[in-house]
Order: C-alpha cells, then structure tokens, then sequence
C-alpha cells in the first residue's frame, strides 16, 4: 500500500465529494446507500492512492468507482429485500420551486440506462464522448439514451402538469 499523502486526500475529498454523493444517490435512490457507497470511494482512493495524468482522468476515475461501488451496494440480497426508509421520510428542506423537486424525481424514477447519461451530461457536464467513455458505450447509444431519457422526463412532467422544455 503507497503512503497516504493528506493533503491529497483533502483536495480529492474537497474536489469529488459533491460528484460523488450526488452520482451515487441518483443510482442507488437512496440517502444511506450513497453515503455507504461515498465512503467506500474514499477509502478505496486512500488504499489505492492512484497517479492521474491529468484532472480529466482523476475524475474519470471518481465516476467509474462510485459506479461500481453502487453496482456492488445495489448486488446484495439484503438491498433487493429492504424496504427503503427514505420512501416513508419528508424531506427536511423543500425546494423554492416545486418542479425542481418533480424534475429530480422524474430523473430518479428513469432506468439506469437513462439515469446514468443524463445524470453525467446535465450534472457533471460530460460531453456524450466522454459519457461513452467512461460508461463503456458507444456514442451512438449514450446519444440515444439521453434522447429516450429526457422523452421519459418530459411526458413524466406533463403528466404532472410542468412544462418541460429540452435542449436536443
């Protein structure tokens, strides 16, 4: 194991800590679960301590553990027989406007294969390339799916009653 250089860590920490909560509570739709899979992150980064060669790649790799880190959460047979918690919970802080919480919600309720590019484009501004790349799919598909996402997206809020307008 390479020495833990602290410094380091708490830039990392400073630097991912909101990308990886945030990607994890959109895959795992959980608070408990994404601050497990948050934690796990961190501690495989300490353990690991890997050398980028640059920003885009350190970041890369942020993404593709919390990623696996939430597959492996989301794997255990506990979680397929659990009731989440969070479903029975108010939020404690209500959004100023309503549609930001209907949109977060319309985002959350998308499969995976939807959730994942849109979260990734909209909220870490990847580009579809990079999306592609660090998904492991082709471009093509991580365009398709971010069309089919925001279509999903759209007619949930219509359904609600929100006007929904998209860039394409």
């Amino acid at each position: 194991m390479k020495e833990i250089n602290e410094n380091r860590v708490l830039e990392c920490y400073q630097k991912y800590k909101d990308t990886v909560f945030k990607l994890a509570y959109s895959y795992c739709k959980s608070v408990t679960q994404a601050e497990d899979v948050f934690q796990d992150v961190f501690e495989k980064f300490m353990q690991k301590a890997p050398d980028f060669s640059d920003e885009y790649h350190e970041k890369a790799w942020f993404i593709r553990v919390t990623i696996n880190a939430c597959k492996n959460v989301l794997k255990l047979k506990w979680n397929k027989e659990r009731v989440q918690y969070e479903d029975y919970m108010t939020p404690e802080k209500v959004s100023e406007k309503p549609e930001y919480e209907l949109l977060r919600q319309a985002v959350l309720a998308l499969p995976e294969k939807y959730r994942l590019p849109i979260h990734l484009y909209y909220y870490e501004e990847y580009s579809v390339r990079e999306i592609a790349e660090i998904l492991q799919r082709k471009e093509s598909a991580v365009q398709t799916q971010l069309q089919r996402g925001r279509e999903k997206i759209r007619r949930s809020l219509t359904e609600k009653g929100v006007s929904y307008e998209t860039e394409s």
